[in-house]
Order: structure tokens, then C-alpha cells, then sequence
């Protein structure tokens, strides 16, 4: 018997349950892949984006030069948006404090705050979907065993009311059965290899904006680059 030809026997032997519980590993299977693929297609953009306003930053001819392109633009990036929150908080901080070192410290503690906020809604934003990711990889597989059990259970009581009990008559309701099982772990896996492949994206694009951020503190509090073309 074929695959196709085996599920189709199957859906149409189960009951009200076995369907419900098919369709929702369905509807995990579709949920799941649709975020893998946003969440690729995501982490591809920024990093790209990232790299590219990195190099464009230190290249700039000034800090006013950044802030104004910075300004007429959307911010689509972690760190277009690290960058513009920072710029925002100097600009205001120099506008309200007098010049001179009395200030300087206040400004820094000011500008490392508003840089970990900015950091912490990033890190928000880049977790967005994993969540779901995780549930699906943890359920599925509980789901198609549950499906399983259910199936093999109207399997057996129709064998017994038959009064036939032959390795024939068992084998193929309990291997139809079985179908849920393999569906929830085909459900799952792919899951769980998102979530962690994301997980892990996550965090290389974490690290590589928090060493932007002690750069950028570092040249707005000091004056001083320390980046270098290769961490761009």
C-alpha cells in the first residue's frame, strides 16, 4: 500500500478526534515552517544591513551628517536604530547641560541606559515567533502519539467486536495508526532545528550589536574610533 493511498485509508477510517488532531498538526506544520522562513529571510536582512550601515557610519564625514541621513530614513536595522536612539540622547543631553566635566559622567550613565534599553528591544524583537517555534517542537510529537493511542484503541475495539483477532486484521489499523506518530515528529524536527538555528542567529547578531554599542559609547563619550574594517 502507498503512502498517499495510507493516509488517505487512515483519515477516512478515524473519527471526529483523529481529525481535529490531524488538522492541528497541520496547522503547527504551517505555522512552523512560515516562521522559519520569515525568521531566514529576517536574520539574512539585517545582517546584510547591518554590516552595510556599520561601514557607511564610520564613514561618514561627521556625526551631524549621521544623524541627519538617520532622520529622513526608516530605521529597519538594530543598529541604524542603537545608533539614532544614542545620537538622540547626546543631542538632548547638550541642549539641556552646560558643557564641562561636572556633566560628563551624568551624560555617559544617561547614554549607557538608553543604549541598554535599545539593546533589550532589539533582543525582544529578534525572539518574536520563537516562542511558538519552541511550543511546536515540545507538542507535536505528543500530539501524533496521543493521535497514535487513540487511533490503535478504536482499531483494537473494532477487532474486538468483530471477533476476529488475526496478525492480518491488527497489523493494518494499528499501522494506520501509527501515521500520527510520524506526522507529529515530522512536525516537530524542523521545529526544533529552527528554533535552534534561530536561537543561535540571535545571539551572533546580539554580540555584534553589543560591540557596536561599546564602540559607539566609547567615540561619543571619548571622541576616540575603535572600530576597525574588519569588525564593519
Amino acid at each position: 500500500m502507498k503512502h498517499d493511498s495510507l493516509i488517505s485509508h487512515f483519515l477516512a477510517q478515524t473519527d471526529a478526534v483523529g481529525l481535529v488532531l490531524a488538522a492541528l498538526l497541520l496547522l503547527m506544520s504551517l505555522a512552523s515552517w512560515y516562521l522559519i522562513l520569515a525568521k531566514g529571510w529576517q536574520w539574512l536582512q539585517l545582517r546584510q544591513r547591518g554590516r552595510a550601515f556599520q561601514q557607511q557610519f564610520w564613514q561618514a564625514a561627521s556625526l551631524d551628517s549621521v544623524a541627519q541621513q538617520l532622520s529622513g530614513q526608516q530605521l529597519v536595522d538594530p543598529f541604524s536604530r542603537l545608533a539614532w536612539q544614542s545620537l538622540l540622547v547626546r543631542r538632548q543631553h547638550a541642549l539641556i547641560e552646560p558643557a564641562r566635566l561636572e556633566t560628563a559622567g551624568s551624560m555617559a550613565e544617561v547614554l549607557t541606559r538608553q543604549m541598554q534599553r535599545t539593546i533589550d528591544d532589539e533582543t525582544t524583537r529578534l525572539e518574536n515567533g520563537l516562542t511558538l517555534l519552541a511550543s511546536v517542537a515540545a507538542v507535536a510529537p505528543f500530539v501524533g502519539l496521543f493521535g497514535t493511542v487513540w487511533g490503535v484503541y478504536h482499531a483494537l475495539t473494532a477487532i474486538g467486536s468483530s471477533g476476529v483477532a488475526g496478525l492480518e486484521q491488527i497489523a493494518g489499523p494499528v499501522g494506520e495508526a501509527l501515521i500520527m506518530t510520524a506526522f507529529g515528529l515530522a512536525v516537530a524536527i524542523p521545529a526544533l532545528l529552527a528554533y535552534n538555528a534561530c536561537t543561535r542567529g540571535n545571539r551572533v547578531l546580539l554580540a555584534r550589536l553589543d560591540r557596536f554599542a561599546h564602540q559607539l559609547f566609547h567615540f561619543l563619550t571619548t571622541g576616540q574610533n575603535t572600530a576597525t574594517s574588519r569588525e564593519a
